[in-house]
C-alpha cells in the first residue's frame, strides 16, 4: 500500500470520529462538512488504489513484454548459434576434404615418382639385356607405318578412336573401357597408325583374357616431356612371375586362349620404336596394369 492511500485512510477515519462526535457538540454545518471530508478522504483512497492497480498492470505488462523480447533475443542467439555451429562443421568438413585432396596429390606425386623410377629402371634392364637379334625381331613386327609418316597428332584422340573401334566387343564381354585425363589434347610426334594399334592391341588383350564382367580405365598424364599412359583392368590378373614376359612374342600364360601372343609383342616394339618404355605389373587375382613412358617428341 502506498503512503499517500495511508493518509487518506488516517484522515477519513479521523473525519469520521469526528463526525461521531460532532452530533452532539458541533453545528450541523460543521457535522456536514465533516462528512464532505470523510467522504473526499473515501474516493481518494479508491482513486489511488485503482490507479495503483493500473500502474501494477502496466509494469506487469511491460515486463511481459520486455521478458517477450528476452525470449525472441534468446531464440535470435540460437539461431545464431546453431548457424555458427554449422558454419564451423562446414569449414571443418571443407578442410577434410581439402586434407584428402593434398593427401591425394601427394599420394599421386609419389605414384608417378614411384611409376617414373620403376619405368628407368625397365629401360635400363632393357637396354642391358637386348641383344643385336632381338632388336631386330621387336623392329620386325612394327606395323606397316602406311602413307602417313610421323606427324604431331593428339594421342587421346587416337586413344579414343581405339576404344571406340573395340566397343562392341567390349560390351559383349561385358567389360567397360574409358579414358581418364585432365586434358583434352596431348601431343606427340609418331605415326598415328601405329599408336592406334598399340592402344588396340591391349584393349583386345584385355578384352579377351579378362573373362569376366569388369572395367579397363586408360589414364594418360604427362610429366615435363614424357607422356605415361596407364591401362588397368580388374580381371584375374596373371602370377608376377609369368607378368614378366607377357610382352614376349609367342607368350602364352597360364589363362592363354587361341592367339600367337603377337599382339602385346607388337605393341613392346611400338613403344621402344619411340624411345620409350612399357611395363606390366600383376598378380592373381589383382587385376593387370600395362605403364607406358613416350618421349612427347
Amino acid at each position: 500500500m502506498k503512503r499517500i492511500q495511508t493518509l487518506f485512510i488516517i484522515l477519513s477515519c479521523v473525519f469520521f470520529v469526528l463526525t461521531i462526535y460532532g452530533l452532539t457538540h458541533f453545528s450541523l454545518y460543521l457535522i456536514l462538512l465533516l462528512l464532505i471530508l470523510h467522504s473526499i478522504c473515501l474516493m481518494l483512497v479508491a482513486y489511488t488504489a485503482a490507479g495503483s492497480a493500473a500502474d501494477e498492470q502496466e509494469v506487469e505488462k511491460l515486463k511481459k513484454e520486455l521478458a517477450d523480447q528476452a525470449l525472441s533475443h534468446e531464440n535470435e542467439v540460437e539461431k545464431l548459434t546453431q548457424s555458427l555451429k554449422t558454419h564451423e562443421q562446414e569449414l571443418m568438413r571443407i578442410a577434410g576434404l581439402k586434407e584428402q585432396a593434398e593427401q591425394r596429390l601427394k599420394d599421386s606425386e609419389e605414384s608417378l615418382e614411384g611409376m617414373t623410377q620403376e619405368l628407368e629402371e625397365a629401360r635400363h634392364r632393357i637396354e642391358a639385356d637386348r641383344s643385336l637379334e632381338e632388336q631386330e625381331r621387336l623392329n620386325s613386327l612394327l606395323p606397316p607405318a602406311g602413307d602417313a609418316d610421323d606427324a604431331t597428332i593428339n594421342i587421346i584422340a587416337v586413344a579414343q578412336a581405339a576404344v571406340d573401334e573395340l566397343q562392341s566387343s567390349a560390351r559383349k564381354a561385358n567389360l567397360t573401357v574409358r579414358i581418364s585425363s585432365a586434358l583434352k589434347e596431348l601431343l606427340v610426334k609418331a605415326n598415328p597408325e601405329r599408336i592406334r594399334i598399340l592402344f588396340k592391341n591391349i584393349i583386345d588383350n584385355s578384352v579377351k583374357y579378362m573373362n569376366q564382367a569388369g572395367s579397363l580405365i586408360i589414364t594418360i598424364s604427362t610429366i615435363e616431356n614424357d607422356i605415361f599412359i596407364v591401362l588397368k583392368d580388374t580381371g584375374n590378373g596373371l602370377p608376377q612371375e609369368e607378368t614378366r614376359h607377357i610382352f614376349e612374342l609367342n607368350f602364352q600364360g597360364s589363362n592363354r586362349i587361341s592367339g600367337n601372343g603377337l599382339g602385346l609383342a607388337q605393341a613392346r616394339a611400338i613403344v621402344e620404336y619411340y624411345g620409350g618404355t612399357i611395363y606390366a605389373k600383376s598378380d592373381s587375382g589383382k587385376g593387370m596394369a600395362i605403364y607406358i613412358q613416350l618421349p612427347a617428341t
